[in-house]
């Protein structure tokens, strides 16, 4: 069984277990700030997002939303399969240093190769509630362990990004929790969703602060297009 791991001292995830330590070791972890990228040209984001949200649950760590798999991503001739997105307060990705209210986090799967997928989404906070958050935000469960199944199936995924995906950022990471795996695709959009500061607030009222601080660059290429 793998021990339980917080945000206290995510310096230290990789001491916790052998399975964490890549958390310590890795040289390609995330997040990182988003500065100095090379401006190309990148293949077109395609998103076939559809109705199918199985469960709002609280996981101890975040708020999480489990997809029914019907959703998918289509990027460089691959398709990426949705399996669940979940919220972080404050965003972990930096743009030239500057946080973001929250991010979030929909995790894709390559199925026959099983490489996973990130679309990270930025969240500002705008004058009014964002009425395609609400079914997630009016409903967040407080208790860890605590389900809300009812109101998440009418949510729509693609309802939750921004009007404008033809800008984004990509670049080769990690997980950003704990076992914190690398070879993970990251794809960071440029334009950011807005929310008022009452839905973000109902969600720091649960996370005040579920970002794992930036992680070396190193020697990765950063693209953005």
């Amino acid at each position: 069984m793998l021990p339980d791991w917080n945000y206290n001292d995510p310096e230290h995830w990789g001491d916790l277990c052998s399975q964490f330590a890549i958390c310590a070791k890795g040289s390609t972890q995330s997040p990182i700030d988003l500065s100095q990228a090379d401006e190309v040209t990148l293949a077109p984001l395609k998103f076939d997002y559809h109705g199918g949200v199985q469960a709002l649950f609280n996981n101890g760590h975040t708020i999480q939303l489990q997809c029914s798999q019907n959703s998918s991503l289509v990027y460089d001739g691959l398709r990426y399969t949705l399996g669940q997105f979940h919220f972080h307060h404050p965003s972990e990705h930096t743009i030239d240093g500057e946080r973001a209210a929250m991010e979030m986090h929909l995790v894709h799967k390559q199925m026959d190769t099983g490489q996973l997928a990130v679309v990270a989404v930025l969240i500002q906070i705008g004058e009014d509630d964002n009425p395609q958050y609400a079914p997630i935000f009016d409903n967040l469960p407080a208790e860890v362990g605590d389900t809300e199944h009812a109101k998440p199936q009418r949510l729509d995924p693609s309802a939750l990004l921004p009007e404008d995906w033809s800008h984004y950022y990509v670049y080769t990471g990690s997980l950003t929790t704990p076992p914190c795996s690398e070879d993970v695709k990251w794809i960071i959009l440029g334009t950011p969703v807005q929310l008022s500061l009452a839905q973000v607030d109902r969600f720091a009222d649960l996370y005040h602060n579920n970002a794992r601080p930036l992680q070396p660059r190193n020697t990765r290429r950063l693209l953005h297009t």
